[in-house]
Order: C-alpha cells, then structure tokens, then sequence
C-alpha cells in the first residue's frame, strides 16, 4: 500500500529567474536603446524644424491678411503682437487675425520679426536649436 503524503503539492511555484539570466536581458535591453536611441533623437530635431516652418508659414498668412486690412505690415516696434492685439491708432485694423497669441518656437524663443525686412517687405525667423544666427541641421535658421 501506498502511503499518502500529508503535504499539499506546491502548485503556481515556479522557479525565479537567475541573475545571469537578468543580466542577459539587461544587455539586450542596452544594446536595443544604443541602436534605437540615436535615431529617435535625430527625428525629434527634424520634427522641431518642421514645427517652426509650419508655425511661421501661419504666422505669414495672419501678416498677410493685417496687411490686405491696414495696406502695410506691422513695424518692427508693434511686432508680431499686432496679429492679436490692435495697435494704438490703428481703426482699420479687423483682427485677431490669430486666435492665439504667437506661440514661440519649438525651442521656447521668441520668433525674429523685422519689417521692412532686410530682403522682402518683412523678415520673420526662428535662429533654430542654438539660438544664433547661421548654422547647420538642427542649428540652421528657418525664415521666411
């Protein structure tokens, strides 16, 4: 005759996961971030330059219909705050002609409006990641 055991069956117990196994993962892991991790952020610099061209190209539609009311751009001194706020002495002014304020650019500055510009009726740019003038890929001006 068979004795009966008094102990349960341990059921749901697995065996856990040894540290070389981790370690393993660990290292796919890293080597899956190296690989994939500099591609990501050389899309997130595009994406940023993008954004500003797709802000400035707004901007430019808003200037142009100020312009179709008052027959001239906003000077330099009114800025860019004249698309959402009338400027003093101005009675043909129908705006907003933005529903918001001008956002800054995708890196958090103020975007460089000059009229007259130094190469059509208005100059308006964003000096890119770096802030200054001139530059390469994520560096490089965006005007208009």
């Amino acid at each position: 005759m068979r004795q009966l055991s008094t102990q349960q069956p341990r059921r749901g117990v697995g065996r856990g996961f040894t540290l070389l196994e981790l370690l393993v993962v660990l290292v796919v892991l890293g080597l899956l971030v190296s690989i994939v991790g500099p591609r990501y952020f050389s899309q997130l610099g595009k994406s940023e330059g993008k954004a500003a061209q797709t802000q400035i190209a707004s901007i430019v539609k808003a200037l142009d219909m100020y312009r179709i009311d008052l027959g001239k751009y906003p000077s330099t001194e009114q800025g860019l705050a004249a698309l959402s706020a009338a400027p003093a002495n101005e009675p043909r002014w129908h705006g907003p002609y933005l529903a918001k304020a001008v956002p800054p650019d995708p890196w958090g500055r103020a975007y460089v409006y000059k009229s007259p510009g130094d190469t059509a009726e208005f100059d308006l740019m964003s000096f890119g990641k770096d802030g200054a003038p001139g530059g390469t890929e994520e560096n490089a001006d965006i005007s208009y």
